[in-house]
């Protein structure tokens, strides 16, 4: 269970590394994913790849929390969760980003393709959660009150 969370976790945090480089580079975002090198005076004067190796570590860990999190919620479903976490936490990070005010004027100046981006990664973290947790419950259920070397 916690390797099936770690393997989730870091195809999720290379999918969003690499599509967070894809978007900023065909500038479907109007903000680069390495900005937070200067904000946060990390790695400023380090190359390239050990930016976007750093960041990819970061979501990783955040990716595993919610993991961790989301596989013990099995009575909301998954696409409803992601739907909404994943909305709303796309939308925190450019609100933070664009330093917006809580306007209505506010919401055009937001990236759709990265808001799908996060909804589709957290979907994929969320419905492999559950499935992974409800797939153990369902082994323990099933369980012999024997050992399978014993022959009956």
């Amino acid at each position: 269970m916690f390797k099936t969370g770690l393997y989730t976790s870091l195809a999720a945090a290379i999918f969003l590394t690499i599509s967070l480089s894809a978007l900023s580079f065909f500038k479907f975002i109007l903000w680069n994913p390495l900005d937070y090198t200067k904000r946060f005076h990390i790695l400023q004067d380090s190359h390239g790849f050990f930016q976007w190796l750093f960041l990819g570590l970061v979501l990783f860990i955040i990716i595993f929390v919610f993991y961790l999190v989301m596989q013990y919620v099995p009575l909301v479903p998954a696409f409803v969760s992601s739907l909404l976490i994943g909305g709303i936490i796309a939308l925190i990070i450019e609100w933070f980003i664009f330093e917006l005010p809580a306007e209505l004027e506010s919401f055009t100046k937001l990236s759709i393709p990265f808001i799908i981006t996060v909804i589709v990664t957290a979907r994929f973290v969320f419905e492999t959660a559950s499935f992974h947790h409800q797939a153990n419950e369902n082994e323990k259920q099933n369980e012999l009150p024997y050992e399978d070397t014993m022959i009956k």
